[in-house]
């Protein structure tokens, strides 16, 4: 975990809810996709946690979705600003156990990580499969970024007005894939447990959502049960293998 300062260069809507920040500052704690970052957003109390969507050298983006009164203040900070961030934070995705044809599911902001996911594989000369779920066309985002990676992944788009791509959720376009499908996953818990319980779905990554205080493990309360024990989803987590995840 690295504590410093980074310089907000700029924000812009991308949604009606869903916002770019671009920041400049020390990312060297940042060393896989999936991390996220506890920003300090002025005059609050709670530091806000936020996925990594893509960092490179002295630069970091964030997407951002207005959630509350401290994000829609965080997303209209003017340039310039400077945020105290805390960065390294959590477990990402480990691509040594991602094989060849995992495919890359995201609900939601849940595409967030995904995308910094897929540039690293794209790197590494990888094409893996990305299934993206929105509620809406007005609700997509990023989809030109993911399109325009490296290695061409193959993009698939469901919503669930059909009035793009597919029409429906991420798990019936999974269900298409062959059963040894190794599946890296973000998104709500909903998305999460329905990708979790299909029998296509036999190995993956599971990155999770939860209410934060410290961010680092510290106060222990963004805990869930896993198959060992009690575990910290920002500190364990955010994300876990397939086989450790119990659902209560």
């Amino acid at each position: 975990m690295n504590k410093s300062r980074f310089t907000l260069e700029g924000a812009r809507p991308l949604t009606r809810d869903i916002w770019e920040l671009t920041l400049t500052g020390d990312t060297s704690a940042i060393t896989a996709p999936g991390q996220f970052v506890n920003v300090e957003v002025p005059g609050k109390f709670l530091r806000r946690p936020i996925s990594v969507c893509d960092w490179d050298g002295e630069r970091l983006t964030l997407l951002v979705k207005e959630a509350g009164e401290g994000t829609w203040e965080l997303v209209r900070l003017p340039a310039g600003t400077e945020l105290d961030v805390l960065s390294g934070l959590g477990n990402g995705f480990d691509l040594t156990e991602a094989a060849e044809g995992a495919v890359l599911v995201g609900g939601g902001i849940g595409a967030a990580p995904l995308y910094g996911l897929a540039k690293r594989m794209s790197t590494q000369g990888r094409r893996p499969a990305v299934i993206l779920g929105f509620r809406s066309r007005e609700d997509a985002f990023y989809l030109e970024r993911f399109y325009g990676l490296e290695s061409e992944p193959r993009v698939f788009i469901v919503t669930e007005d059909g009035n793009l791509g597919a029409k429906g959720f991420v798990t019936d376009l999974l269900r298409a894939f062959p059963e040894t499908s190794y599946v890296l996953a973000c998104g709500p818990t909903t998305m999460l447990r329905a990708v979790h319980a299909l029998p296509q779905v036999t190995g993956g990554q599971f990155s999770f959502e939860a209410r934060m205080a410290c961010g680092f493990g510290a106060c222990v309360g963004c805990s869930i049960p896993t198959a060992n024990g009690l575990r910290r989803v920002c500190k364990d987590g955010p994300v876990f293998r397939k086989e450790e995840i119990l659902w209560t």
